[in-house]
């Protein structure tokens, strides 16, 4: 091995630990992560083992792969082979069959840094902590022990994704905490070779009392989603963003939807966008289009409210619900994907409108509209191929599910192997409950909390939010997302939540949902939970976000570190834009 004077001094420099991240049945995927334990550098690193009869790599990741028979070979790419001391690295791959690798070597030297034997596989995960005793200041964790073929040695305590503590039992009381705030934990065990297993599932926690302060900076994303069709039935236009007083309040547009399909980033309504013609009056600076000019439509004037507002950032969303079965296609060749969506996106008639990309894919190895079954990996591989293409000075970033519950959509998806390329991630905190269960219950679609009688457990902002940290997703990489509009039942009798109903209220444009600025005057809130409204008016239901809860959101987002906040969408608001003032002075 570069760098080290002999095999014996090799096996104690550098370790290789092998983890299974995913295991959907007829595959999974592995990870191996390299690291430097000695004082001196490593130049380059190769890792050996046997799989089973029946097991096999199908692709990988972060290094070039090679098998014959049972033995897998992998060896660092030209970029990643350097390690400095106590640096580590990561690679991974899918694989069929179920087999675990044996007679691990990294560098001809054992894995796990011992002289000769080569080969140990790392411990199972424990079970997910248990929280008790919980006050203001502290809480008690236990947990169920893991498993190892040579001998659990300690436990690594993780909250939000860091480690807290070491312990050789299964119990933990950790203090020093603040009062009124959500935490996350996670535990991890070590066996004999100090080689760590997969994490635990994760623990969310509020502490008792209330307070807290902001941690993360002074300036947050403040985004909203425009929505394309919204010119039409809506009569919403950016001009509407000047005079409602939005875009002195926001950071961020992103711009919906184009579509996928075939393949590749594609135009949605090429009229809307493009070519629309704006009178005087409608259009953002006061001058009409005329007949002959090269850009019209939504994106000419997008163009012209970033002259007003030069630090407003536009992105171009990609998919949605409707548009989101084009993915599973697109993300076999990622790197074409992103190359036909950057040349969309940076197409010289509107390179300047565009500020990066955003890719909304409801959802990755998961159902939504459709269902698709590409994989852990594929949502990682794809933001790779889209941060190499649009480099660092584009923005990239992805709208995802905000389903917590155990063995769900956030646990079905690499999504801290992809934060690495990305700038953050819109977490969807609604929809959780809807008219589309017709006969109820009733729930808030947008509940912070938990709370006693919620229809299904992790559907919640704060356990979607823990969960993303305990999976190693970056607080500030993470938004709160606000529904500006409301969904409800009819034929309800019961003013709390937990009624049953009839089937999906009356609404303007669909069945079960309205819009902020109708709810506000048809059905006034008539109380709260879980940190948002509800309103019995009639027989009718309805829960929503008001300038009140989405102050409480905010607040807690500060109090969480969270980049900032977005919402869907800008017609939903008031028209002097309340609901994103809110959210601008929860933020501030």
């Amino acid at each position: 091995m570069v760098g080290l004077a002999s095999p014996a001094e090799a096996a104690t420099s550098a370790t290789a630990t092998y983890a299974k991240t995913s295991d959907w049945g007829s595959g999974f995927e592995g990870k191996w992560t390299v690291k430097n334990t000695g004082t001196t550098s490593l130049s380059s690193w190769t890792v050996e083992w046997d799989f089973p009869s029946g097991t096999s790599v199908t692709s990988g990741w972060d290094a070039d792969i090679t098998g014959s028979a049972n033995h897998w070979t992998a060896k660092n790419k030209s970029w990643n082979g350097t390690l400095a001391p106590g640096a580590s690295v990561s690679f991974g791959f899918n694989g069929a069959g179920g087999g675990a690798p044996s007679g691990c070597k990294l560098n001809g030297a054992s894995c796990d840094g011992g002289p000769s034997v080569p080969g140990d596989n790392p411990p199972s995960a424990p079970g997910t902590p248990t929280a008790s005793d919980i006050t203001n200041t502290s809480v008690r964790l236990s947990w169920s022990a893991a498993t190892d073929d040579k001998g659990i040695k300690n436990y690594d305590v993780l909250r939000g994704g860091s480690k807290i503590a070491t312990v050789t039992g299964t119990t933990y009381t950790n203090t020093g905490l603040t009062a009124g705030t959500d935490y996350s934990y996670t535990i991890q065990a070590r066996d004999t070779a100090d080689q760590t297993g997969p994490v635990s599932g994760a623990r969310a926690v509020r502490t008792t009392g209330g307070g807290g302060t902001d941690p993360g900076p002074s300036s947050k994303v403040k985004l909203g989603y425009f929505t394309e069709w919204g010119v039409y039935d809506r009569n919403y236009h950016v001009k509407n963003l000047v005079t409602s007083g939005s875009a002195a309040k926001i950071t961020h547009i992103n711009y919906s939807f184009g579509n996928v399909t075939g393949g590749k980033c594609a135009m949605g309504d090429a009229y809307a966008a493009t070519d629309k013609a704006y009178t005087a009056d409608q259009a953002v600076d006061g001058v009409a289009d005329t007949w002959d000019q090269p850009l019209r439509g939504n994106f000419n004037q997008l163009r012209k409210l970033k002259a007003q507002y030069p630090n407003i950032k536009v992105l171009w969303s990609f998919g949605g619900w409707t548009w989101s079965g084009g993915f599973p296609d697109a993300v076999k060749n990622p790197t074409a994907f992103a190359q036909s969506c950057y040349d969309l996106v940076e197409d010289p008639r509107w390179a300047d409108v565009f500020d990066g990309i955003d890719l909304d894919w409801e959802y990755p190895n998961a159902c939504g509209l459709s269902c698709d079954t590409s994989g852990a990996a594929s949502f990682k591989n794809m933001m790779q191929a889209m941060r190499a293409k649009f480099g660092a000075n584009n923005l990239v970033t992805a709208a995802v599910t905000a389903d917590a519950s155990a063995g769900g959509k956030i646990d079905a998806v690499d999504y801290a192997g992809a934060a690495q390329y990305m700038n953050w991630f819109n977490v969807m905190t609604y929809d959780f409950f809807g008219a589309f269960a017709a006969q109820g219950p009733t729930a808030p679609h947008s509940p912070l909390t938990s709370y006693p009688g919620i229809p299904q457990a992790g559907f919640n902002s704060a356990e979607a939010i823990a969960k993303f940290k305990a999976q190693g997703v970056p607080a500030n990489k993470l938004l709160l997302g606000i529904g500006f509009y409301g969904r409800g039942w009819t034929g309800v009798t019961q003013s709390a939540p937990g009624g049953t109903a009839t089937g999906a209220a009356p609404g303007t444009y669909e069945a079960g949902i309205e819009d902020y600025k109708v709810l506000k005057n048809t059905c006034p809130a008539t109380g709260t939970v879980a940190g948002t409204a509800y309103a019995h008016c009639g027989t009718n239901w309805w829960s929503y976000d008001t300038p009140a809860t989405i102050a409480g959101k905010m607040s807690w987002a500060k109090q969480q570190g969270l980049g900032g906040a977005f919402f869907w969408d800008f017609t939903g608001d008031t028209a002097n834009g309340e609901l994103v003032t809110a959210i601008n002075s929860g933020l501030a």
